[in-house]
């Protein structure tokens, strides 16, 4: 096994941890820095496997933006605080392991262990590229279309209030 192949690995598996963290967790915010960190991830394995720009724009476009639209979505909820400490050191602890692990990945990529450890930078000309995606992969492209307008539409039935409550406040 080369190092590229554990990297790989080691970086997969932790993905699949941090996503499954998200997803089991029943604090919002938590789950959100979860997801982050998984983002962070997906980042390292696109520089890993020769893709700096998707990297660029997973850390910029998904940790960021939309991480922050989803924080904006959890506040707008309105969920019952619960009486515990704040945030208590148990749930401190996964994120800040994984957080330490995923660091010392990108040294470990970084620093080009075993001479230049960066694949070959792969280069496509993006008319070439959305021509092979709309030919080959149009069917993803539109159920993931679907499944964010279908995610938006939840959010905001979530989002509204009830119309006993608005009654209730107007008088």
């Amino acid at each position: 096994m080369t190092i590229y192949s554990a990297i790989f690995y080691l970086l997969a598996a932790l993905i699949i941890a941090t996503t499954a963290l998200a997803i089991t967790r029943r604090n919002l915010v938590h789950a959100v820095v979860y997801l982050v960190i998984s983002f962070f991830g997906s980042a390292l394995l696109f520089f890993l496997l020769g893709a700096p720009f998707l990297a660029a724009l997973e850390v910029i476009i998904y940790a960021g933006a939309i991480m922050v639209l989803f924080l904006f979505i959890v506040m707008m909820l309105r969920i019952e605080e619960s009486k515990r400490r704040i945030f208590p050191l148990s749930q401190w602890i996964p994120a800040a392991v994984l957080c330490v692990i995923y660091l010392g990945m990108l040294a470990v990529i970084l620093s080009g262990i075993e001479g230049d450890m960066r694949l070959e930078t792969a280069v496509a000309v993006p008319a070439a590229f959305s021509m092979w995606i709309f030919r080959h992969g149009w069917l993803a492209v539109e159920i993931a279309s679907l499944i964010l307008l279908v995610a938006l539409i939840g959010a905001l039935h979530i989002g509204r209030r009830p119309a006993a409550a608005d009654k209730k406040e107007a008088q």
